[in-house]
């Protein structure tokens, strides 16, 4: 799924490649290399077995895929610039008590994610720069202005035709959010929901969901963004709206607290993976996956998803 969400806030950053190339073979013309004086003993390997040494003319990919990222591809040099949303939101970014709409903090799941990147990759906090865009505008062809896009964007291979993506920072259900004396309170399977007035933001898997999935029998509304979507729920113009997991259980807590998390919805297929968005061709992509893939390792995006995004409650999983 995709959700942008006010919830949520990574990451994640899912994982780069490194390393720079072998320079083994600067050996001067003085010193004899030091295999010569083996080359005069018999071999002790039979001669229907291929010789070891045929693996040293395969070049190391992984090294190679390093050299790239010294020095690190960015827009500006010394300088991490990471494109966000409009606005940002909690869980996302911006998760602290006089926080909201401010990435620079490093609170929330994404927003802990970028300056643990960062750090990784070589930066202090004052190397990261935020630049604002809106959602759908950046899944388009062209060059950006920014090394990388955080804003909970599902990787889909329609997307992925135009634009390039990291490894997944972050795996995430979708739920539905309905309020308790609603007809959608009652729903515990999708074909439960197909009646209803549905609603999701423009450009999410939320919307896709909705659309593909629920499919119901009129049509899904759409909302400019997650804060339209739900202002028209408050407003009693849809019986019930879609977003990520981590984002309603943000909303149903913090902002209309008369709704509930009716369900998480059956998955449908390959998990919804979210992934930092990039310029297609990025040679940023392999330097980021590899501090992604660093941070896994050492628990780190297990940490920030703990800290961030758990939230309690039993939240059934509706059927099919």
């Amino acid at each position: 799924m995709k959700a942008r969400s006010l919830a949520a806030g990574v990451l994640a950053l899912t994982l780069v490649a490194a390393a720079c190339g072998d320079d083994d073979d600067d050996t001067t013309a003085d010193e004899p290399a030091e295999t010569t004086a083996a080359a005069d003993e018999p071999s002790e390997e039979p001669a229907d077995e291929p010789a070891e040494t045929s693996a040293v003319t395969t070049p190391d990919t992984t090294e190679a895929a390093a050299g790239a990222c010294d020095p690190l591809p960015l827009v500006q040099e010394g300088m991490l610039t990471v494109a966000t949303g409009e606005t940002v939101f909690p869980p996302w970014m911006g998760a602290g008590e006089d926080d909201f709409d401010d990435p620079t903090t490093g609170t929330g799941y994404e927003g802990a994610l970028v300056f643990a990147l960062a750090e990784q990759m070589g930066f202090t906090a004052d190397q990261v720069t935020f630049v604002r865009t809106g959602f759908d505008e950046v899944i388009a062809p062209g060059s950006k202005d920014w090394d990388f896009n955080i804003q909970q964007y599902s990787i889909t291979p329609e997307r992925d035709e135009v634009v390039d993506f990291s490894d997944g920072y972050y795996s995430v259900d979708q739920a539905i959010i309905g309020a308790a004396d609603s007809p959608a309170a009652s729903a515990t399977t999708i074909a439960d929901l197909k009646p209803l007035r549905i609603g999701a933001a423009i450009g999410t898997t939320s919307l896709d969901y909705a659309e593909a999935v629920i499919d119901p029998d009129g049509d899904v509304q759409v909302y400019d963004d997650n804060s339209a979507a739900k202002a028209a729920f408050d407003a009693g113009q849809v019986d019930a709206i879609v977003f990520d997991l981590p984002t309603a259980y943000y909303i149903t807590a913090v902002e209309i607290t008369d709704a509930s998390i009716i369900g998480i919805l059956p998955e449908t297929g390959t998990p919804d993976e979210l992934g930092m968005l990039f310029e297609d061709g990025s040679p940023l992509v392999p330097c980021v996956n590899e501090a992604l893939s660093a941070l896994r390792e050492d628990g780190t995006l297990e940490a920030l998803e703990a800290e961030w995004l758990a939230a309690g409650g039993d939240i059934p999983t509706l059927t099919n």
